[in-house]
């Protein structure tokens, strides 16, 4: 059989930035802790957070490469058979109140800057370093009983298997370089053990434990969060769903949050249990949510997937496929969430 490969998203031409290794960027201590959930704990003091901050400048940002070539030339033999599935459950949104708006669904494209809405909001890019590299993912603020929830892509923390990234930032509303809503550094980074220990892209998914912005905003009082959902259905292909995130290859530059929605379809092409969006957002959009019930003129609804990756070829290569969120993903938002 052919291998079949993985174009995560990618950007091509986008040229990979070596940096020096110092103390800063050495990996700390990770362990396991609950069954399937691999954990990081960082410097959550506020020098580390200063010294983050300060390290994100606008031309680091601006320079920083697509996440999604880290996953780039991966096959899906990694990829795990049928997700685990508990009992259906939805978390509620702490959005604050969104403006009035709408949006024409197409394969993709930018969502209107007009009113700002709760996913203008709670939608943002996240910085990482991995093995000397700088990067940049998409995230959302997650509704959580600490307000501190970023869910992204698990290769955005995580190299899948290896080590966890440093110089983890989150910054929501993030709109042509300005950080209208602050910038939050992280205390933990979370993944499942399927994806930190094997790579599975059923499972390519992660959570970030953040701190407050300089203002001393919780997330959540910050931008308010959207809601998330787990273990819907068997699961729920065929339904209607939201992709966000910030794309920075052709047409886009990664300056503003683009979109698409449409029917979730099964991967028969790869093998895995994701779902899948006829969507053109490029790199750079790893890790932007996906949204059941989205409502264009409050820009809020429920989580329920993220930007994973895209085919190199083939009849699916125009499609962004995304992990389901099962009852493994729930355990790890669960640790995360507490």
């Amino acid at each position: 059989m052919m291998r079949r490969q993985l174009l995560a998203v990618a950007v091509s031409g986008v040229a990979a930035l070596a940096l020096v290794s110092t103390g800063a960027d050495a990996a700390p201590h990770q362990r396991s802790t609950a069954a399937g959930v691999a954990v990081k704990h960082l410097d959550a003091s506020k020098a580390e957070h200063d010294r983050i901050v300060a390290y994100w400048t606008p031309k680091r940002m601006r320079e920083a490469v697509p996440g999604d070539v880290l996953v780039a030339g991966r096959d899906k033999s990694s990829a795990t058979g049928e997700v685990a599935m508990g009992k259906p459950t939805v978390v509620q949104p702490q959005a604050k109140p969104g403006g009035g708006g709408s949006g024409t669904g197409y394969t993709g494209g930018y969502y209107p800057e007009s009113p700002v809405t709760s996913v203008h909001q709670t939608t943002g890019k996240v910085f990482f370093t991995l093995a000397g590299t700088r990067y940049v993912c998409s995230g959302s603020s997650t509704s959580s009983s600490n307000g501190s929830v970023v869910t992204t892509a698990g290769h955005c923390l995580n190299e899948g298997p290896g080590a966890f990234a440093t110089n983890f930032l989150f910054v929501p509303g993030y709109n042509d370089g300005a950080a209208p809503n602050g910038e939050f550094t992280a205390s933990e980074l979370l993944t499942t053990t399927q994806w930190a220990q094997s790579g599975d892209f059923n499972y390519d998914v992660g959570f970030a434990v953040v701190g407050t912005n300089a203002a001393g905003e919780t997330l959540a009082q910050a931008v308010g969060t959207q809601g998330i959902a787990f273990n819907t259905g068997s699961p729920a292909y065929g339904q209607t769903m939201h992709s966000f995130g910030y794309p920075a290859a052709t047409p886009y530059d990664g300056s503003d949050l683009a979109w698409c929605w449409g029917t979730t379809i099964r991967d028969t092409f790869g093998g895995s249990s994701d779902y899948g969006l006829n969507c053109n957002l490029t790199g750079g959009s790893s890790g932007g949510p996906w949204f059941f019930g989205f409502n264009t003129a409050t820009g809020t609804g429920t989580q329920g997937s993220v930007n994973s990756f895209k085919y190199r070829g083939g009849s699916f290569r125009s499609y962004m496929w995304g992990p389901v969120f099962g009852s493994v993903v729930q355990g790890v938002y669960t640790s995360a969430a507490g």
